[in-house]
């Protein structure tokens, strides 16, 4: 639960914070931009979206509270009503992110603290699910990470690299590197970007030194860094454009896309400026190599993002082991002069499209692990619009019975859960020591996890805070069914 004043901007929310209030950021729906408003928030409310949209995704893994998809929140500038009531910026609200109510005024918060058997549990749980399957995090951040291994996480399962892109200091670089009009620009612009990629790749590595950490390359697409057009344009209307912003203008709509999930985004985005992967792999590279001398044990797992084709896969294995080659080159000695030992690396790709799936032994032959991204991979399969079906017609499919679950909060067993199993039997068939995981929220679900373990992956991944229930649900998933036979 959170309680604060609403304030409807990522601008606002950051300077009440900074004063010292506690906030609750009210949007129709948040996108990267708005990042740094969620981060200060003590709750966020949405009009829009789901279980899988941005704010749901951003707060479950920073464990804020958030009430999203209210479609009966009807925002008008800054004030939003429900019904006959209407609440102004600066009034405080209570939010309950458990039951999705939005409360006038400030309703009284109990802490709540575990009880020493849940700790036990919790052991005996791991005990069962030793050496059958792991509970890795998705986290972006050192701190995170920190979070995540306190909470029992054995590696990170998914590092979203475009987090990092988001802080204030670090999305006007972003904009740079989109707004380049020559190659020294641009490669300027990332320059900067792998200095600060850097240092958040090595406080991800400190912070899970010894464990596995899957960094995967920038997967959303460019106009995302981007500010809206719709609010430019507005702008440009009522009060004129600065010089930058009527070139960020120009940006965004040559970015535009009529479905940008379906776009230009992922290994495609790296076909078009490969020099943005290649930053990210020196700057990881970079990272691992720092932390190796400061005595850590980095394991870095490379994901390459939205593969459909083995083609696309080769040549993104290519770039990468292009700056592993390059770094295996460079002579690297410890502080006592002896030659040092270069991280362990491996590569590999998600599996978030039908065709990914159904052509996984292709895939295989260029891969050392397969993640499994379940959100995407219910999108296309289903034909849904994540961000717009929950709130529209979800409820209704639900009532008529149309759907059993919501696919987007349980894995579709008949559907996307056969996807999983196909392209499990088929990648190790053509590898057999192939890694296989899951970073989608269907990693933190009980009854997907059975699905997972069934499947024969090795490991599940979900928000830091959903870990303890992963760690038991995979014990129950060991105890109560048969592992299938692709291990």
């Amino acid at each position: 639960a959170a309680v604060g004043k609403v304030y409807f901007t990522a601008d606002d929310a950051e300077a009440a914070a900074k004063s010292g209030e506690a906030v609750i950021l009210v949007r129709n729906e948040t996108s990267p931009e708005d990042v740094h408003g969620m981060m200060v928030a003590k709750g966020i409310l949405t009009a829009r979206g789901g279980l899988v949209s941005h704010a749901a995704v951003v707060a479950r893994g920073w464990g804020t509270p958030a009430v999203v998809g209210a479609d009966a929140v009807k925002i008008d500038g800054k004030q939003f009503s429900v019904g006959d009531t209407v609440v102004r910026e600066g009034d405080t609200i209570s939010l309950d992110g458990a039951t999705g109510e939005i409360m006038l005024g400030a309703l009284a918060m109990a802490g709540s603290k575990p009880p020493a058997e849940f700790h036990t549990i919790l052991k005996w749980a791991d005990e069962i699910r030793k050496g059958k399957l792991n509970v890795r995090a998705n986290a972006d951040t050192g701190d995170d990470s920190k979070v995540a291994r306190d909470f029992g996480a054995e590696g990170i399962g998914l590092c979203r690299t475009e987090h990092m892109f988001l802080a204030p200091d670090r999305l006007p670089v972003v904009r740079r590197m989109i707004l380049a009009a020559t190659a020294a620009e641009e490669a300027a612009a990332l320059e900067e970007l792998r200095a600060v990629q850097k240092e958040d790749f090595a406080a991800i590595l400190r912070a899970m030194t010894g464990l596995p950490v899957t960094v995967r390359l920038l997967d959303p697409p460019l106009h995302e860094f981007l500010p809206r057009v719709d609010e430019l344009e507005i702008k440009a209307a009522t009060g004129g454009l600065s010089a930058e912003e009527k070139q960020l203008l120009k940006a965004a709509h040559a970015w535009a896309e009529v479905n940008p999930m379906l776009g230009t985004r992922g290994v495609r985005l790296g076909v078009i400026k490969p020099g943005l992967y290649a930053m990210q792999v020196q700057a990881l590279m970079e990272a691992a190599d720092q932390v190796a001398g400061e005595g850590y044990q980095p394991v870095v797992e490379v994901m390459i993002p939205l593969t459909v084709t083995d083609d696309e896969l080769a040549l993104a294995r290519s770039w990468v082991e292009g700056v592993l080659h390059d770094f295996a080159a460079r002579p690297r000695t410890t502080p006592s002069g002896k030659k040092a030992k270069r991280p362990q690396v491996t590569i590999g790709t998600m599996i978030e499209t039908p065709r990914a799936a159904i052509r996984a032994d292709e895939l295989a032959a260029h891969a050392d692990f397969f993640s499994f991204g379940t959100n995407d991979l219910t999108q296309m399969t289903f034909g849904f619009s994540r961000d717009d079906v929950e709130s529209r017609m979800m409820p209704a499919y639900l009532e008529a019975g149309l759907l059993k679950r919501n696919p987007f909060e349980t894995i579709d067993q008949t559907g996307v859960g056969e996807l999983v199993e196909m392209a499990a039997k088929r990648g190790r068939k053509a590898k057999r020591k192939l890694k296989l995981g899951v970073c989608g929220e269907h990693g933190g679900d009980p009854e997907s996890i059975g699905l997972f373990y069934r499947a024969g992956l090795d490991y599940v991944s979900c928000s830091p805070y959903r870990i303890p229930i992963a760690r038991l649900a995979a014990a129950q998933a060991i105890i109560g069914g048969a592992k299938s036979d692709t291990k």
